[in-house]
Protein backbone atom coordinates (compact mmCIF):
# COMPACT_ATOMS: atom_id res chain seq x y z
CA UNK A 1 0.00 0.00 0.00
CA UNK A 2 1.53 3.44 -0.88
CA UNK A 3 0.17 6.63 -1.71
CA UNK A 4 1.54 10.18 -1.13
CA UNK A 5 -1.00 10.93 0.79
CA UNK A 6 -1.12 8.43 3.29
CA UNK A 7 0.76 8.22 6.56
CA UNK A 8 3.97 5.74 6.50
CA UNK A 9 2.37 3.83 8.83
CA UNK A 10 -0.18 2.66 6.98
CA UNK A 11 2.45 0.94 4.36
CA UNK A 12 3.39 -1.63 6.86
CA UNK A 13 -0.47 -3.07 7.39
CA UNK A 14 -2.62 -4.67 5.02
CA UNK A 15 -6.30 -5.69 4.81
CA UNK A 16 -7.64 -9.00 7.37
CA UNK A 17 -6.44 -12.30 5.03
CA UNK A 18 -9.75 -13.73 6.47
CA UNK A 19 -11.81 -10.83 5.44
CA UNK A 20 -10.26 -11.23 1.89
CA UNK A 21 -11.36 -14.82 2.06
CA UNK A 22 -14.42 -13.74 2.71
CA UNK A 23 -14.45 -11.05 -0.30
CA UNK A 24 -13.37 -13.73 -2.51
CA UNK A 25 -16.13 -15.86 -1.51
CA UNK A 26 -18.74 -13.52 -1.83
CA UNK A 27 -17.66 -12.90 -5.44
CA UNK A 28 -17.88 -16.50 -6.30
CA UNK A 29 -21.10 -17.02 -4.83
CA UNK A 30 -22.42 -13.84 -7.18
CA UNK A 31 -21.11 -15.44 -10.10
CA UNK A 32 -23.56 -18.10 -9.75
CA UNK A 33 -20.99 -20.85 -7.53
CA UNK A 34 -22.31 -22.78 -4.66
CA UNK A 35 -19.53 -21.60 -2.09
CA UNK A 36 -18.86 -22.97 1.36
CA UNK A 37 -16.70 -20.59 3.35
CA UNK A 38 -14.60 -22.17 6.14
CA UNK A 39 -12.33 -19.44 5.95
CA UNK A 40 -14.00 -17.24 8.85
CA UNK A 41 -14.10 -17.20 12.21
CA UNK A 42 -17.56 -17.11 13.29
CA UNK A 43 -20.27 -19.86 15.10
CA UNK A 44 -23.43 -20.70 12.58
CA UNK A 45 -25.44 -20.83 15.56
CA UNK A 46 -27.87 -18.42 16.48
CA UNK A 47 -27.50 -15.68 19.66
CA UNK A 48 -29.49 -17.48 22.59
CA UNK A 49 -33.10 -16.09 22.69
CA UNK A 50 -32.64 -14.27 25.86
CA UNK A 51 -30.06 -12.59 24.80
CA UNK A 52 -31.68 -11.06 21.67
CA UNK A 53 -34.39 -10.77 23.75
CA UNK A 54 -32.70 -8.05 25.87
CA UNK A 55 -31.60 -6.16 23.14
CA UNK A 56 -34.59 -5.56 21.55
CA UNK A 57 -36.11 -4.84 24.91
CA UNK A 58 -33.16 -2.46 25.37
CA UNK A 59 -34.92 -0.85 21.99
CA UNK A 60 -38.50 -1.05 22.83
CA UNK A 61 -37.60 0.75 26.04
CA UNK A 62 -35.78 3.38 24.20
CA UNK A 63 -32.37 2.53 25.86
CA UNK A 64 -30.44 4.57 22.26
CA UNK A 65 -28.71 7.12 23.54
CA UNK A 66 -25.18 8.06 24.79
CA UNK A 67 -23.89 6.02 27.89
CA UNK A 68 -20.12 6.33 29.71
CA UNK A 69 -17.36 5.70 27.22
CA UNK A 70 -16.32 2.90 28.99
CA UNK A 71 -19.69 1.04 29.16
CA UNK A 72 -22.95 1.89 31.51
CA UNK A 73 -22.45 1.04 35.09
CA UNK A 74 -24.60 -2.21 34.65
CA UNK A 75 -22.02 -3.22 32.10
CA UNK A 76 -19.38 -2.77 34.23
CA UNK A 77 -20.50 -4.67 37.06
CA UNK A 78 -21.49 -7.69 34.88
CA UNK A 79 -18.14 -7.60 33.91
CA UNK A 80 -16.80 -7.39 37.04
CA UNK A 81 -18.88 -10.31 37.94
CA UNK A 82 -18.14 -12.19 35.49
CA UNK A 83 -14.08 -11.97 36.25
CA UNK A 84 -14.41 -12.65 40.07
CA UNK A 85 -17.16 -15.84 39.25
CA UNK A 86 -15.05 -17.43 36.24
CA UNK A 87 -11.29 -15.90 36.67
CA UNK A 88 -11.11 -15.07 40.71
CA UNK A 89 -10.37 -11.56 39.08
CA UNK A 90 -11.48 -8.80 41.18
CA UNK A 91 -11.46 -5.76 39.42
CA UNK A 92 -13.00 -2.12 40.27
CA UNK A 93 -15.06 0.16 38.47
CA UNK A 94 -11.54 2.32 36.57
CA UNK A 95 -9.72 -1.19 36.32
CA UNK A 96 -12.94 -2.71 33.54
CA UNK A 97 -13.32 -1.05 30.03
CA UNK A 98 -16.05 -2.23 27.68
CA UNK A 99 -15.97 -1.20 23.63
CA UNK A 100 -16.74 -2.05 19.92
CA UNK A 101 -15.40 -5.79 19.98
CA UNK A 102 -12.43 -6.89 21.68
CA UNK A 103 -10.22 -6.01 18.64
CA UNK A 104 -10.92 -2.22 19.38
CA UNK A 105 -9.74 -3.09 22.52
CA UNK A 106 -6.27 -4.73 21.98
CA UNK A 107 -5.90 -1.95 19.03
CA UNK A 108 -6.93 0.93 21.42
CA UNK A 109 -3.89 -1.11 24.07
CA UNK A 110 -1.33 -1.43 22.00
CA UNK A 111 -1.69 2.45 20.54
CA UNK A 112 -1.77 3.51 23.81
CA UNK A 113 1.04 2.10 24.51
CA UNK A 114 4.26 1.48 22.39
CA UNK A 115 6.61 4.30 21.13
CA UNK A 116 8.38 4.04 17.91
CA UNK A 117 10.03 1.06 17.55
CA UNK A 118 8.72 -0.84 20.70
CA UNK A 119 8.65 -4.58 20.39
CA UNK A 120 5.26 -6.96 20.85
CA UNK A 121 5.94 -10.88 21.11
CA UNK A 122 3.98 -12.40 19.16
CA UNK A 123 4.14 -16.28 19.31
CA UNK A 124 3.32 -17.65 15.57
CA UNK A 125 1.12 -18.94 14.74
CA UNK A 126 -1.35 -16.13 15.72
CA UNK A 127 -4.22 -13.99 14.86
CA UNK A 128 -3.84 -12.61 11.63
CA UNK A 129 -4.50 -8.66 12.82
CA UNK A 130 -1.87 -9.01 16.25
CA UNK A 131 1.46 -7.78 14.29
CA UNK A 132 -0.39 -5.28 11.77
CA UNK A 133 -2.06 -3.87 14.79
CA UNK A 134 1.65 -3.28 16.06
CA UNK A 135 2.97 -1.53 13.43
CA UNK A 136 -0.06 0.87 13.22
CA UNK A 137 0.59 1.72 16.44
CA UNK A 138 4.33 2.20 15.40
CA UNK A 139 5.78 -0.68 17.08
CA UNK A 140 7.66 -3.59 16.01
CA UNK A 141 6.18 -7.15 16.16
CA UNK A 142 8.64 -9.69 17.05
CA UNK A 143 7.25 -13.04 15.74
CA UNK A 144 8.19 -15.94 17.79
CA UNK A 145 7.57 -19.35 15.80
CA UNK A 146 6.17 -22.22 17.88
CA UNK A 147 6.01 -25.63 16.73
CA UNK A 148 3.61 -28.82 16.85
CA UNK A 149 6.20 -30.70 18.59
CA UNK A 150 5.58 -27.98 21.99
CA UNK A 151 1.82 -28.17 21.19
CA UNK A 152 2.37 -24.90 18.92
CA UNK A 153 2.46 -23.27 22.50
CA UNK A 154 5.08 -20.93 23.41
CA UNK A 155 8.00 -22.36 25.47
CA UNK A 156 9.33 -20.32 28.40
CA UNK A 157 12.99 -20.77 26.72
CA UNK A 158 11.33 -19.09 23.40
CA UNK A 159 9.49 -16.10 25.81
CA UNK A 160 12.89 -15.54 27.44
CA UNK A 161 15.51 -15.26 24.06
CA UNK A 162 12.73 -12.89 22.61
CA UNK A 163 12.57 -10.69 25.14
CA UNK A 164 15.37 -7.13 24.97
CA UNK A 165 15.24 -4.20 26.87
CA UNK A 166 12.86 -2.95 23.96
CA UNK A 167 9.78 -5.34 24.83
CA UNK A 168 6.71 -3.65 25.53
CA UNK A 169 3.86 -6.24 25.37
CA UNK A 170 4.03 -9.95 25.02
CA UNK A 171 0.36 -11.77 23.62
CA UNK A 172 -0.61 -14.57 25.06
CA UNK A 173 -4.20 -16.04 23.12
CA UNK A 174 -5.13 -19.55 24.45
CA UNK A 175 -7.19 -21.14 23.70
CA UNK A 176 -5.48 -20.46 20.39
CA UNK A 177 -6.90 -18.66 16.98
CA UNK A 178 -5.66 -20.79 14.51
CA UNK A 179 -4.18 -23.29 16.12
CA UNK A 180 -6.93 -24.50 18.86
CA UNK A 181 -3.51 -25.10 21.56
CA UNK A 182 -5.23 -24.50 25.30
CA UNK A 183 -2.30 -23.76 27.66
CA UNK A 184 -2.50 -25.50 30.49
CA UNK A 185 -2.03 -24.07 33.92
CA UNK A 186 1.07 -25.58 34.29
CA UNK A 187 2.27 -24.27 30.92
CA UNK A 188 0.79 -20.69 31.42
CA UNK A 189 2.85 -20.58 34.93
CA UNK A 190 6.04 -21.05 33.52
CA UNK A 191 5.38 -18.62 30.80
CA UNK A 192 4.52 -16.05 33.97
CA UNK A 193 7.96 -17.08 35.98
CA UNK A 194 10.04 -15.82 33.43
CA UNK A 195 7.68 -12.49 33.04
CA UNK A 196 7.91 -12.04 37.00
CA UNK A 197 11.98 -11.18 35.87
CA UNK A 198 11.07 -8.53 33.17
CA UNK A 199 9.46 -5.71 35.12
CA UNK A 200 9.18 -3.41 31.75
CA UNK A 201 6.79 -6.13 29.77
CA UNK A 202 3.28 -5.69 29.96
CA UNK A 203 1.09 -8.90 29.25
CA UNK A 204 -2.23 -9.03 26.90
CA UNK A 205 -4.01 -12.19 27.72
CA UNK A 206 -6.44 -12.32 24.58
CA UNK A 207 -8.91 -14.51 26.49
CA UNK A 208 -11.93 -14.46 23.37
CA UNK A 209 -12.02 -18.24 22.83
CA UNK A 210 -11.90 -19.12 27.09
CA UNK A 211 -15.40 -21.02 26.59
CA UNK A 212 -14.61 -22.81 23.27
CA UNK A 213 -12.76 -25.83 24.81
CA UNK A 214 -13.06 -29.44 24.50
CA UNK A 215 -10.43 -30.69 26.95
CA UNK A 216 -8.10 -28.86 29.94
CA UNK A 217 -8.64 -26.19 31.95
CA UNK A 218 -8.77 -22.83 31.38
CA UNK A 219 -5.79 -20.62 32.42
CA UNK A 220 -5.23 -16.85 32.36
CA UNK A 221 -1.95 -15.24 33.11
CA UNK A 222 -3.53 -12.65 35.95
CA UNK A 223 -5.68 -15.61 37.60
CA UNK A 224 -2.63 -18.18 37.45
CA UNK A 225 0.35 -15.58 38.84
CA UNK A 226 -1.64 -12.73 40.71
CA UNK A 227 1.63 -10.87 40.52
CA UNK A 228 1.31 -9.30 37.17
CA UNK A 229 -2.01 -8.65 37.63
CA UNK A 230 -0.78 -4.61 37.51
CA UNK A 231 0.43 -4.98 34.51
CA UNK A 232 -1.65 -7.73 32.55
CA UNK A 233 -4.54 -6.70 30.42
CA UNK A 234 -7.37 -9.64 30.18
CA UNK A 235 -9.19 -9.28 27.47
CA UNK A 236 -12.43 -11.15 26.41
CA UNK A 237 -15.60 -10.70 24.31
CA UNK A 238 -19.28 -11.77 23.19
CA UNK A 239 -18.45 -12.89 19.44
CA UNK A 240 -17.05 -16.34 19.71
CA UNK A 241 -18.66 -17.74 23.29
CA UNK A 242 -21.90 -16.34 22.58
CA UNK A 243 -22.00 -16.27 19.01
CA UNK A 244 -22.87 -12.23 18.66
CA UNK A 245 -20.11 -11.55 16.43
CA UNK A 246 -22.57 -8.81 14.50
CA UNK A 247 -22.90 -7.42 18.16
CA UNK A 248 -19.80 -5.88 18.19
CA UNK A 249 -19.16 -5.80 22.38
CA UNK A 250 -15.47 -6.50 23.93
CA UNK A 251 -14.49 -6.30 27.33
CA UNK A 252 -11.23 -6.08 29.39
CA UNK A 253 -9.73 -5.59 32.91
CA UNK A 254 -6.37 -4.41 33.60
CA UNK A 255 -4.57 -1.27 35.74
CA UNK A 256 -6.55 1.70 36.28
CA UNK A 257 -4.11 3.99 34.10
CA UNK A 258 -4.15 1.54 31.25
CA UNK A 259 -7.67 1.58 31.11
CA UNK A 260 -7.92 5.33 31.77
CA UNK A 261 -5.76 5.93 28.64
CA UNK A 262 -7.73 3.28 26.66
CA UNK A 263 -10.79 4.98 27.54
CA UNK A 264 -9.49 8.81 26.58
CA UNK A 265 -8.79 6.80 22.94
CA UNK A 266 -12.06 5.63 22.95
CA UNK A 267 -13.53 8.66 23.48
CA UNK A 268 -11.71 10.34 20.46
CA UNK A 269 -12.87 7.64 18.05
CA UNK A 270 -15.85 5.32 18.96
CA UNK A 271 -17.02 6.17 21.96
CA UNK A 272 -19.68 3.80 23.83
CA UNK A 273 -20.03 0.69 22.90
CA UNK A 274 -23.90 0.34 21.26
CA UNK A 275 -26.44 0.52 24.23
CA UNK A 276 -28.69 -2.16 22.35
CA UNK A 277 -25.15 -4.51 22.49
CA UNK A 278 -24.37 -3.17 25.84
CA UNK A 279 -27.67 -4.69 27.50
CA UNK A 280 -27.52 -7.75 25.30
CA UNK A 281 -24.42 -8.40 27.14
CA UNK A 282 -25.40 -7.99 30.28
CA UNK A 283 -28.41 -10.87 29.71
CA UNK A 284 -25.10 -13.06 28.26
CA UNK A 285 -23.04 -12.48 31.23
CA UNK A 286 -25.48 -12.92 34.10
CA UNK A 287 -27.78 -15.71 31.95
CA UNK A 288 -25.67 -18.54 32.61
CA UNK A 289 -23.75 -20.68 29.69
CA UNK A 290 -26.50 -23.90 29.65
CA UNK A 291 -26.58 -23.34 25.79
CA UNK A 292 -22.63 -23.89 25.69
CA UNK A 293 -23.19 -27.89 26.20
CA UNK A 294 -24.66 -28.63 22.91
CA UNK A 295 -22.63 -26.18 20.73
CA UNK A 296 -19.67 -28.19 22.08
CA UNK A 297 -21.49 -31.12 21.23
CA UNK A 298 -21.79 -30.05 17.87
CA UNK A 299 -18.61 -28.58 17.65
CA UNK A 300 -16.97 -31.69 18.58
CA UNK A 301 -18.53 -33.65 16.14
CA UNK A 302 -17.58 -31.01 13.39
CA UNK A 303 -14.35 -31.22 14.51
CA UNK A 304 -14.03 -34.73 13.82
CA UNK A 305 -15.64 -34.63 10.79
CA UNK A 306 -13.28 -32.22 9.50
CA UNK A 307 -10.16 -34.31 11.05
CA UNK A 308 -11.78 -37.51 9.46
CA UNK A 309 -11.64 -36.31 6.09
CA UNK A 310 -8.02 -35.22 6.68
CA UNK A 311 -6.55 -38.55 7.62
CA UNK A 312 -8.18 -39.83 4.41
CA UNK A 313 -5.89 -37.52 2.15
CA UNK A 314 -2.38 -37.64 1.25
CA UNK A 315 -0.85 -34.55 1.62
CA UNK A 316 -2.30 -33.53 5.00
CA UNK A 317 -2.09 -33.79 8.28
CA UNK A 318 -3.12 -32.47 11.59
CA UNK A 319 -3.01 -32.74 15.46
CA UNK A 320 -5.76 -32.64 17.39
CA UNK A 321 -7.08 -29.29 18.46
CA UNK A 322 -7.76 -28.78 21.83
CA UNK A 323 -10.32 -25.44 21.77
CA UNK A 324 -11.90 -22.86 19.58
CA UNK A 325 -13.05 -24.18 15.96
CA UNK A 326 -10.63 -24.10 13.89
CA UNK A 327 -8.05 -27.01 12.45
CA UNK A 328 -4.87 -26.24 11.49
CA UNK A 329 -3.72 -28.82 8.73
CA UNK A 330 -0.13 -29.41 7.63
CA UNK A 331 -0.13 -28.80 3.68
CA UNK A 332 3.43 -29.35 3.35
CA UNK A 333 3.34 -32.65 1.02
CA UNK A 334 1.31 -30.57 -1.45
CA UNK A 335 4.00 -28.32 -2.10
CA UNK A 336 5.25 -29.61 -5.64
CA UNK A 337 1.91 -30.88 -6.58
CA UNK A 338 0.74 -30.49 -9.83
CA UNK A 339 -3.27 -29.56 -9.75
CA UNK A 340 -5.00 -31.14 -13.12
CA UNK A 341 -4.48 -27.92 -15.22
CA UNK A 342 -1.21 -28.42 -15.01
CA UNK A 343 -0.57 -25.95 -12.30
CA UNK A 344 2.51 -26.23 -9.52
CA UNK A 345 1.36 -25.76 -6.39
CA UNK A 346 4.29 -23.42 -4.82
CA UNK A 347 2.88 -22.67 -0.94
CA UNK A 348 0.17 -22.87 1.24
CA UNK A 349 -1.56 -19.54 -0.57
CA UNK A 350 -1.77 -21.84 -3.95
CA UNK A 351 -3.57 -24.73 -1.95
CA UNK A 352 -6.08 -22.51 -0.35
CA UNK A 353 -6.65 -20.65 -3.85
CA UNK A 354 -6.62 -23.91 -5.43
CA UNK A 355 -9.36 -25.30 -2.66
CA UNK A 356 -10.91 -22.37 -3.32
CA UNK A 357 -10.96 -22.31 -7.33
CA UNK A 358 -11.36 -26.33 -7.87
CA UNK A 359 -13.41 -27.50 -4.85
CA UNK A 360 -15.24 -23.76 -3.71
CA UNK A 361 -14.15 -24.17 -0.33
CA UNK A 362 -12.77 -21.19 1.12
CA UNK A 363 -10.16 -21.56 3.36
CA UNK A 364 -7.40 -19.90 5.14
CA UNK A 365 -3.16 -20.24 3.88
CA UNK A 366 -1.48 -20.35 7.05
CA UNK A 367 1.11 -17.51 6.16
CA UNK A 368 -1.34 -15.46 7.26
CA UNK A 369 -1.17 -16.78 10.84
CA UNK A 370 2.88 -16.59 10.67
CA UNK A 371 2.85 -20.56 9.72
CA UNK A 372 3.78 -21.40 5.85
CA UNK A 373 2.99 -24.54 4.99
CA UNK A 374 -0.50 -24.75 6.91
CA UNK A 375 -4.30 -23.96 6.12
CA UNK A 376 -6.67 -23.06 8.69
CA UNK A 377 -10.26 -24.54 8.49
CA UNK A 378 -12.98 -23.42 10.11
CA UNK A 379 -15.37 -26.05 10.68
CA UNK A 380 -18.46 -23.26 12.84
CA UNK A 381 -20.81 -23.59 10.04
CA UNK A 382 -23.94 -26.37 9.77
CA UNK A 383 -22.73 -30.16 9.72
CA UNK A 384 -24.67 -31.32 6.46
CA UNK A 385 -22.46 -28.30 4.92
CA UNK A 386 -19.45 -28.82 6.96
CA UNK A 387 -19.86 -32.41 5.42
CA UNK A 388 -20.03 -31.72 1.79
CA UNK A 389 -17.31 -29.25 2.16
CA UNK A 390 -15.09 -31.90 3.64
CA UNK A 391 -16.27 -34.10 0.38
CA UNK A 392 -15.07 -31.79 -2.16
CA UNK A 393 -11.90 -30.69 -0.48
CA UNK A 394 -11.04 -34.32 -0.64
CA UNK A 395 -12.12 -35.09 -4.48
CA UNK A 396 -10.10 -31.85 -4.93
CA UNK A 397 -7.34 -33.27 -3.09
CA UNK A 398 -7.04 -36.76 -4.69
CA UNK A 399 -7.35 -35.00 -8.04
CA UNK A 400 -3.58 -33.30 -7.41
CA UNK A 401 -0.48 -35.41 -8.45
CA UNK A 402 1.55 -35.15 -5.60
CA UNK A 403 5.43 -34.94 -5.79
CA UNK A 404 6.86 -37.91 -4.91
CA UNK A 405 8.87 -37.70 -1.83
CA UNK A 406 12.98 -38.01 -2.40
Amino acid sequence: MSHARLAPRMNGAGSSPTAEISNKVRALTAQGHAVVNLGEGELDFPTPEAICAAGIAAIEEGDTKYTAVAGTAALKAAIRAKFARENALDYSDEEVIAGAGAKQLIFNALLATLAPGEEVIVPAPYWVSYPDMVRLAEGVPVIVPCTPADGWKLTPQALKQAITPLTRWVVLNSPNNPTGAVYSPEEMKALTEVLLGCPQVLVLADDIYEHVRFEGAFATPAAVEPALRERTLTVNGMSKGYSMTGWRLGYAGGPAWLVAAMQVLQSQSTSNPSTISQRAGIAALEGGRDFMTGWLETLRTRRDIVLDMIARVDGLASDVPEGAFYVFADCRAMIGATTPAGRVIASDLDVATYLLEAAHVGVVHGAAFGAPGYIRIAYAVDTETLRAACRRIEAACRALSLKAAA
